[in-house]
């Protein structure tokens, strides 16, 4: 039986690390894909460290990564419009017979591995120029803030917009809202280093979020109107109730970052004579993954700074380790199997 190299979590003693697996055959409908390159998630993190766990795994054990881009290797049967060569990236997940929303890397097996299997219809085709490493990163680092900003955040030109939390999904939120014409853009961190990349990405103004005239600013820097939308990437109660309190009339605070602490509004009836909005907001729908690749072979966005640092397969605990660390403030790294 041919093996491969796979970066694997067992989901109850949550152990991980590189090993042998058997390789994978295509089934009905079915590619094999060699890996070229799988970005490092926080949400990968999180599975690590027992904060998150898969909903729909069979049995204990998962290779890890949803953001993998390759090339087709094998087909199964009943596979049409792809053939061996073709260079691809990866839905981050895909629905099952009973309708249930499985992600890649979570309730199957991922794309941290030498070779990774996936539906005909999870496949999208990237341009010959567009390197592995930054084809990887379009399926949720930068598909999941484009379906904050164009669909759950509705953003419009000219509206004020402030991203909280610039790192791997804000500091594309920031690059995608100057995008679609969001004027201001605010961005709200602690850190320096990701107030520099803030703008760097396209943020006018770049504030810490600590700071004891924070909420001042924002109010000066929006004329006294408040934003039109808030994005939350970090997932800090402290940032939410910020938010709310700097919304404008028909305000939207889109809640991208993840957090099992409650939400609470201290001004119900302001919140409601405004017609403010709380609107939840998780990954993407397939139709972004291939809007953003449309963008890139059109020449209107590239990801080369969004490549924070590179490791190969067997380095997986390192580069989880750097990240959980968030040690030089890293957009995205990425794993060469």
């Amino acid at each position: 039986m041919a093996t491969m190299r796979a970066a694997r979590l067992n989901t109850t003693d949550r152990s991980f690390g590189v090993t042998d697996v058997p390789r994978p055959v295509p089934g009905r409908g079915q590619v094999l894909v060699r890996v070229r390159a799988a970005g490092v998630c926080l949400s990968d993190i999180h599975l690590i460290d027992g904060s998150l766990s898969p909903l729909h795994l069979e049995g204990d054990t998962v290779t890890l990564g949803h953001e993998v881009a390759g090339v087709v290797e094998e087909l199964g049967p009943e596979v049409f419009d792809v053939g061996a060569g073709d260079r691809v990236a990866l839905q981050a997940g895909e629905y099952d017979r009973r309708g249930r929303l499985l992600t890649r890397g979570v309730d199957y097996d991922g794309g941290w591995a030498e070779y990774a299997l996936a539906a005909e219809e999870t496949l999208v085709p990237i341009p010959d120029d567009l390197p592995f490493e930054q084809a990887a990163i379009i399926p949720d680092a930068v598909s999941t803030p484009w379906a904050a900003v164009t669909a759950t955040g509705d953003v419009r030109p000219a509206e004020a917009v402030c991203v909280w939390g610039v790192g791997g999904l804000g500091a594309h939120a920031v690059q995608l809202l100057r995008m679609v014409g969001a004027a201001p853009i605010i961005a709200a961190d602690p850190d320096e280093q990701a107030r520099d990349r803030a703008l760097d990405y396209g943020a006018d103004v770049a504030l810490d979020s600590t700071a004891p005239d924070f909420l001042t600013r924002v109010g000066q820097l929006t004329h006294g109107r408040g934003l039109d939308a808030a994005f939350d990437f970090a997932g800090v109660p402290v940032v939410r109730e910020q938010a709310i309190q700097v919304l404008g009339e028909h305000g939207r605070l889109v809640l991208v970052g993840l957090t099992a602490k409650p939400l609470e509004v201290e001004d119900g009836t302001r919140f409601s004579y405004l017609r403010q909005q709380i609107l939840g907001h998780y990954g993407s729908e397939p139709e972004h993954v291939t809007q953003l690749v449309d963008l890139v072979r059109a020449g209107r966005l590239e990801f080369s700074r969004s490549i924070s640092g590179t490791f190969t397969l067997e380095e997986a605990p390192e580069a989880v380790e750097q990240l959980e660390k968030r040690i030089g403030s890293p957009v995205r790294l990425v794993l060469l199997p």
